[in-house]
């Protein structure tokens, strides 16, 4: 046998030409099905949002340009709506950070039941918003037979009718009962990642609790913090069964937001050129807040490696 053929017959197969699956050819079903979802239906709301478009007529659709929006912005009672959606998002997250926190610094000490506690806890986060709006209606906040109502009236006191009187504070109760466990949770694994020997260090150095959770523990939740707030923010502007099933957006517009507000527009006065308006400034308010919050969070890694 020739040398050739030695070297023909212990060289190894040449590799087959064809198609490859690279990383980026994988990846593009899962890209393609995320435009075909999400990005179609925003362009397609952007196009209906510049024409005057009902459904009780959609033959008649005339291009009205940017009415619609300064139709939305120019009207005082649309401006309320705004801040209505501002002030729920930002009250809900304000007493879930408050509520998660301590619950959290509660869960993260050792006592009988904790495991069960937890659990119990995070049951409220399960419901389903529409079912939160009717127990929380019904059971909680009704002012004949309400337990609330119960409470008031077993003090002393004359009932309320806390939805007619306080619509935006009881909305508000609502989403929190359901967010917090989130907040808990998130807040309870940044506590726990806390190093033992620095609470032990700070002790022996004779801080005061007060001290201690300033200095040490607030610090280490900065980030945990962060992300409850991009998370949640971006969830409670979306906010619309618990309206639904409660207010109904009112007394008046007391609790409309703006998803409330799309569907009044959009399946109640056939408005689809208004709500599809409306829609559009909806998703450029949360990508607004939600750049800024991410940029926040980068700030802060960053500064956590420069540290």
């Amino acid at each position: 046998m020739t040398v050739a053929q030695n070297l023909t017959a212990t060289s190894p197969p040449a590799p087959r030409q064809g198609f490859r699956f690279t990383p980026a050819a994988l990846i593009w079903p899962a890209m393609l099905y995320l435009i075909l979802t999400t990005q179609v239906p925003f362009f397609m709301t952007l196009y209906y949002s510049l024409f005057r478009y009902n459904l009780v007529d959609p033959t008649n659709r005339p291009f009205v340009g940017l009415g619609n929006y300064i139709s939305l912005l120019t009207d005082p009672q649309n401006l309320r709506i705004v801040g209505n959606t501002l002030v729920l998002a930002g009250g809900t997250l304000a007493v879930t950070l408050i509520l998660g926190g301590s619950l959290a610094m509660l869960l993260n000490r050792n006592f009988a039941g904790r495991a069960l506690l937890r659990t119990l806890m995070i049951s409220s986060f399960l419901v389903m918003p529409i079912v939160t709006a009717v127990v929380w209606k019904n059971m909680l906040l009704n002012p004949v037979f309400g337990f609330f109502s119960w409470v008031v009236s077993s003090l002393g006191g004359v009932p309320v009718d806390w939805l007619a009187q306080y619509p935006m504070a009881s909305v508000i109760a609502m989403i929190a009962w359901e967010w917090t466990p989130f907040a808990m949770l998130i807040l309870l694994t940044g506590l726990q990642s806390l190093p033992e020997d620095q609470l032990e260090a700070v002790r022996l150095d004779g801080a005061s609790p007060w001290q201690e959770f300033r200095y040490v523990v607030l610090p280490h939740w900065t980030q945990a913090i962060q992300v409850v707030v991009l998370m949640e923010t971006i969830a409670l502007l979306q906010v619309y069964g618990e309206i639904y099933g409660s207010t109904s957006g009112g007394p008046g517009v007391a609790t409309t937001n703006l998803p409330y507000f799309i569907y009044q527009k959009a399946f109640a006065e056939y408005n689809i050129g208004l709500a599809s308006a409306a829609g559009v400034l909806t998703v450029i308010l949360t990508n607004i807040l939600a750049v800024y919050l991410l940029r926040m969070i980068n700030r802060t890694l960053a500064h956590n490696k420069g540290d």
